[in-house]
């Protein structure tokens, strides 16, 4: 990739929106192609393999949702929402459909490209590890192999769940996670309600982690819908 411009594919059916993103993207050194409708954009996807997806939800022949979907079915490529529904119901159920983002309408190139660099940099695995496989953001660092967590160059001690819930969202770094997700993942699938658990939990991390748990730098929370770590 170092040698390649990275390639996106906009599933789009507003024309000006469309036009936006070809020329706010090319202009910063993306390759973009183009469907204005899901079944068109499921083929784009599958034939140009690109480097990320940015998929609006309310497409004229299917729901994005869908897309998400199919396109989960073979591949863990990158997906952006661009959508104007912004209620917290519809962004879970892009997330735990297998989006890693989402942007409501209207939006910002800047904020977009921002997005798309987060998403891009946890698909080609370039900041999480060093080649001896440990994850290091800003001065917190963690191996997942030998499970050991430092802040600062110090080791911190973390009880099995909660060095759980940390390994789930760095296995996922830069990407939304839902409530439902990491309960899923840390608890098991009959605490997937059960949010009282994973804030408890999210507030000890913080403290052990974030030199100010109120303003945290590395676990940040997406409003109702879960939880990002910060890459």
């Amino acid at each position: 990739m170092a040698n390649q411009k990275p390639v996106v594919v906009v599933i789009e059916d507003d024309p000006p929106i469309r036009r936006f993103l070809r020329t706010g993207l090319s202009t910063h050194d993306f390759v973009v192609f183009e469907a204005d409708n899901g079944r068109q954009g499921i083929v784009e996807a599958g034939v140009r393999k690109p480097d990320l997806v940015i998929l609006d939800l309310g497409l004229p022949d299917m729901d994005g949702v869908e897309v998400v979907k199919l396109i989960r079915e073979w591949s863990a490529m990158p997906i952006i929402i661009l959508s104007a529904r912004s209620s917290e119901q519809s962004k879970i159920e892009a997330l735990d459909a297998g989006a890693d983002d989402y942007l409501t309408k209207p939006f910002g190139l800047g904020e977009l490209l921002a997005r798309t660099r987060v998403a891009l940099r946890r698909w080609l695995r370039v900041p999480e590890q060093d080649p001896s496989g440990i994850f290091t953001t800003g001065n917190l660092q963690v191996d997942l192999l030998n499970r050991w967590v430092q802040i600062d160059g110090k080791e911190v001690h973390l009880t099995p769940i909660q060095y759980r819930l940390l390994s789930v969202l760095v296995q996922n770094a830069g990407k939304v996670l839902t409530h439902r997700q990491i309960l899923k993942d840390v608890w098991g699938p009959s605490h997937a309600e059960s949010s009282h658990y994973l804030r408890i939990y999210m507030s000890q991390l913080r403290q052990k982690l974030e030199e100010d748990p109120t303003q945290p730098k590395y676990l940040l929370t997406e409003s109702g819908v879960g939880y990002r770590l910060r890459v």
